[in-house]
C-alpha cells in the first residue's frame, strides 16, 4: 500500500472551550497507483484529512504512513482548492517555485518546459495567471504538484470552481495524464459523477466518523460520455442514497 491511516484522531477546541473531534479513530488504506476519491457532507473532515497526510497539522492519536514512512511535511504533493498561483510570476516562474521550496528538487526550466509542452501550455510559459482561463490555471497548478516528484498526489476539489463544460474537459485531461504518470491520486470532491468517473475506489465519510468504501468496477479508459450510461447512474444513485440517509 502507498497510503495508510490507522486510528487517526484530530480535534479542536470550540468557542465554549470544549474539545470537538473532527476526525475520530479513522482508518483508511490506499494502494499504489490507484485513483481514490473522498466524498461526504461538509464538515466531515475531508480537507482536515488531507492536511494531516500532508503534515500541515499533526494527529493527536494514530498513525499515518506514506510509502512505509511516517507522514511528514513535504512527503506528498498537495494541491489545495485554490490554485495559489502567484499573480506576479509567470507560468514558468510559478512552476519553478518547486525548486525554491524543495532544496533537493531536480526541476530545471528545461524540464518544466517539457511538461508544459505535454499539456499544451508551452506557448503560455511567459504569461501571468491573470491571462489564463480557469482550466489553464488548474493545469499549471497540477503540473506544479506533479513536479514535486512525489508518489502520492492530494487534490482538494481542484475543479470545483470550473463551469460544467470546462470541468468535463479537465476530467478527460486528468484521466489521460494520470495513466501516463502512474501516480497515486487522492481526490476530494462533492460531485458524485466526478467521483465515479475518475475513481477506482470512493471513500464516503459519514458524520459519525465512519468511512465507507465503494469500489468502482467500470472499465478503463473512461471518458465524459460514460456519465450517461446505466452503470454510472446506478453508482451515483447508490451514493446519493447513502448520503441522504444520514
Amino acid at each position: 500500500m502507498t497510503l495508510y491511516l490507522h486510528n487517526v484522531t484530530y480535534g479542536i477546541i470550540d468557542n465554549s472551550g470544549n474539545k470537538k473531534n473532527i476526525i475520530n479513530k479513522l482508518n483508511l488504506q490506499i494502494d499504489k497507483g490507484t485513483f481514490v476519491s473522498l466524498i461526504g457532507k461538509s464538515g466531515t473532515g475531508k480537507s482536515t484529512i488531507f492536511k494531516l497526510i500532508a503534515g500541515l497539522i499533526n494527529a493527536e492519536e494514530g498513525e499515518i504512513c506514506v510509502n512505509g514512512h511516517p507522514a511528514s511535511l513535504g512527503c506528498v504533493g498537495y494541491m489545495p482548492q485554490r490554485d495559489l498561483l502567484l499573480p506576479w510570476r509567470t507560468v514558468l516562474e510559478n512552476l519553478m517555485l518547486v525548486r525554491e521550496i524543495q532544496k533537493d528538487s531536480l526541476v530545471t526550466k528545461e524540464k518544466a518546459r517539457e511538461w508544459l509542452e505535454r499539456v499544451g501550455l508551452l506557448e503560455y510559459e511567459n504569461a501571468l495567471p491573470s491571462e489564463l482561463s480557469g482550466g489553464m490555471r488548474q493545469r499549471v497548478a497540477f503540473l506544479r504538484t506533479v513536479l514535486t516528484g512525489k508518489e502520492v498526489l492530494l487534490l482538494d476539489e481542484p475543479f470545483g470552481a470550473l463551469d460544467a463544460l470546462t470541468k468535463r474537459e479537465m476530467h478527460s485531461w486528468l484521466l489521460s495524464f494520470w495513466q501516463q504518470l502512474n501516480k497515486t491520486i487522492f481526490f476530494i470532491t462533492h460531485d458524485l459523477e466526478e467521483a465515479v468517473l475518475l475513481s477506482d475506489k470512493i471513500i464516503l465519510l459519514h458524520p459519525n466518523d465512519q468511512a465507507e468504501e465503494f469500489k468502482v468496477e467500470l472499465p478503463r479508459p473512461r471518458n465524459a460520455q460514460m456519465i450517461h450510461t446505466v452503470e454510472m447512474i446506478k453508482y451515483r444513485q447508490n451514493l446519493e442514497k447513502r448520503i441522504s440517509n444520514e
